[in-house]
């Protein structure tokens, strides 16, 4: 049973009188448990108690946030039956595709722990004195990560596992020391109700204070507003839209002491095809292509959105194959109304613009339940340069086609395109080495690049980008996704001429932690002499 409160340092509260409802996509029926939205006292006692909490967490050995990292997704797993049932309820996704991203979030939390404990997530760097340089001598100065602080997560509504409550950025933040404060989605609630009932449940049995993790709910922009403002607060995390992702950056920086925004928000994740790929294999990549793009209900960030090829008779052959192909099934269920609303209001804006031949599956819209039909877009290169509004994310099952003549007409599609978070190239068996100008141009444009592959699925590595330029995210330099995320919740510090016994245990002369250092320029887990 859920309760409709909020998790304020571990104690469940309702002060307020604005509440709102879940919905049930596939019956568009709203459920009965009311939702209470969170009050600005509510949002304030959240962060404060994180504040009082990071107090003692920023000073916890790696190895005891671990534990609470294991610990919570032992609690998680405790719960998975109760929780893939609700969430399926909330977001229509399926018992199979929220097993596996239950199995995701509980990986990612226990990925975060073995860095831990594995320990150069801090970066120790040891540049040793040299008294006998000249003209001065150099000090010694050592240099590592520290937390940050109490971190705002914002959960996103197309992953209420993997990216919600106990997901990437809350496992990131909880690694890196900082307290934790989620603001729910408002298509999940009684999903993140769940997850912080496990999560409070390990900050119990870890002994961490209470104010390390907090849930608050909302299904206007107070709630967020209010937190991202508080002067507490030191960092957000968010996976959303565009227009959510700059509204909260804008907040951010207009506080009297700005504080960093990592924001994901969204891309159409462009797939160029060569000539050689459609005579080589056509066939088959239209059924990856199609595959790709309808997976999830065309409800991935990184959802191939466009698609550029070669014009000519095996392009007009390619694209009518992708259109039936994409056609042929009825789209599924939608999250919730506003995907619904803003998939149909883009599509339309799209379909109007000169040029643009647009194909729809007409018996795919369901009789109930939030549905948006297959949609395939065909256009020509100058058509997509002259109109911007092209570049616009259609969230859902819905692909742009645009045929280019020529590589200087490929080369100003791909200098016309704004950031991405993925970029793909299929190509022939004898074309990889003069392509390298096209994977050059592509690269400045992505995060991540892909061969003869599709931008949906994305790996929880280390080596993993998941970010790219404006607007895919506005830090480029970060990562979402994979053990590299720990990075965006902490800060460096050096410390010069300290005495041994005074720093940190990762920087000391006879590395207690036995981690692996950059000492003088050259990798090593030994001490110093």
């Amino acid at each position: 049973m859920t309760t409709g409160e909020n998790s304020i340092a571990g104690e469940w509260q309702a002060a307020g009188g604005d509440f709102f409802h879940s919905v049930d996509p596939r019956t568009r029926q709203t459920g009965e448990t009311r939702f209470y939205s969170a009050t600005a006292q509510e949002i304030d006692a959240a962060v404060r108690a994180a504040a009082d909490a990071f107090s003692s967490t920023r000073l916890f050995p790696a190895t005891t946030l671990a534990d609470f990292l294991d610990t919570s997704a032992e609690e998680i797993e405790a719960s998975a039956d109760a929780l893939i049932a609700t969430a399926d309820a909330e977001t229509a996704l399926g018992s199979v595709r929220l097993n596996g991203e239950l199995a995701r979030t509980t990986g990612q939390l226990r990925a975060f722990s073995a860095l831990l404990r594995e320990g150069s997530h801090v970066e120790a760097v040891i540049d040793s004195a040299l008294p006998d340089r000249t003209p001065l001598p150099r000090p010694d100065i050592r240099r590592m990560l520290l937390p940050l602080g109490p971190v705002a997560v914002f959960s996103a509504s197309n992953f209420p596992f993997a990216f919600a409550t106990a997901g990437g950025d809350s496992a990131a933040a909880f690694a890196a020391g900082c307290p934790v404060i989620v603001k729910g989605h408002p298509g999940h609630p009684a999903t993140s109700e769940l997850f912080a009932h496990a999560i409070n449940a390990a900050v119990s049995a870890c002994g961490f204070p209470p104010g390390y993790f907090s849930l608050l709910q909302g299904d206007g922009h107070d709630v967020g507003r209010i937190l991202v403002e508080h002067p507490f607060l030191e960092a957000v995390g968010f996976t959303g839209s565009l227009r959510g992702g700059r509204a909260l950056h804008d907040v951010a920086a207009q506080r009297p002491r700005p504080i960093p925004v990592f924001a994901e928000m969204g891309s159409i994740n462009p797939v160029v095809i060569t000539a050689g790929a459609l005579a080589e294999r056509g066939d088959e990549i239209v059924q990856g292509l199609a595959a790709s793009a309808t997976l999830g209900v065309g409800q991935f960030c990184t959802n191939p959105g466009l698609v550029l090829l070669p014009a000519g008779e095996a392009a007009s052959a390619f694209i009518a194959a992708s259109r039936d192909a994409m056609l042929a099934s009825e789209s599924g269920i939608l999250l919730n109304a506003s995907v619904e609303s803003g998939l149909a209001q883009g599509v339309a804006r799209s379909a109007a613009l000169d040029n643009v031949q647009t194909h729809v599956h007409e018996d795919a819209t369901q009789a109930e339940g939030f549905s948006y039909p297959h949609t395939v877009m065909q256009t020509d290169a100058a058509t997509f340069v002259e109109n911007a509004d092209l570049q616009e994310e259609h969230f859902g099952p819905v692909t742009l086609f645009v045929t280019w003549k020529g590589d200087e007409e490929l080369d100003r599609v791909l200098r016309s395109l704004s950031g991405q978070l993925t970029g793909s190239i299929h190509c022939g068996n004898e074309e990889a080495e003069s392509l390298r100008p096209l994977l050059d141009a592509l690269r400045e444009k992505v995060g991540r690049l892909v061969w003869n592959g599709y931008p949906t699925g994305v790996e929880v590595t280390a080596a993993m980008q998941h970010g790219g330029p404006w607007p895919a995210s506005n830090a480029a330099g970060t990562t979402s996704v994979g053990t590299n995320a720990i990075r965006r919740f902490m800060r460096p510090v050096a410390w010069q001429d300290l005495p041994d016994e005074l720093l940190p245990e990762a920087l000391q002369n006879s590395n207690p932690l036995g981690i692996v250092r950059l000492v003088n320029g050259e990798l090593t887990r030994e001490p110093l002499s």
